[in-house]
């Protein structure tokens, strides 16, 4: 079966849906953020077929989202660019969407996010950069990009 492509798109969530459209490439990018770095540790952390996991890389990196490094001639890591670093905020949205969501009542995930500093737990929230408020369905709209926008 031949996979759609959404690559071309005019919407950024299709956009997006495209370079992420499976379930191992988040999965990956998470273990990115956790500090892992070269493929055995993906690939043990995740359970992922290592074909799979190359695949994976390959499209990262070509996205500019993770980069190939053999820092002096060692074994290749992979470690998030500006860009991988920047999805941080999807995954974060798709954290807390999932913890409010994909537990029964009563019951917790049994993982947290916490600040390093003061070890407060951190709840991932959706905000306008502009105002600084909640994203709210009910108050936006979509629609097409003015020439002062």
């Amino acid at each position: 079966m031949r996979r759609t492509r959404f690559d071309d798109w005019p919407c950024p969530i299709a956009r997006t849906t495209d370079l992420i459209g499976d379930w191992w490439t988040p999965l990956v990018m998470r273990e990115a953020f956790l500090g892992r770095r070269r493929f055995d540790e993906f690939q043990v952390a995740l359970g992922i077929p290592r074909a799979v996991l190359a695949e994976r890389f390959k499209r990262l990196v070509a996205e500019d989202m993770l980069e190939k490094v053999t820092p002096d001639g060692g074994r290749a890591e992979y470690r998030l660019t500006a860009k991988g670093r920047a999805f941080w905020d999807v995954l974060a949205a798709m954290w807390r969407w999932g913890e409010d969501w994909l537990w029964d009542e009563g019951d917790h995930p049994p993982l947290v996010l916490r600040n390093r500093e003061t070890g407060e737990r951190i709840r991932p929230l959706v905000l306008d950069e502009r105002t600084g408020e909640r994203l709210d369905l009910r108050t936006m709209k979509v629609s097409r990009r003015r020439a002062d926008d």
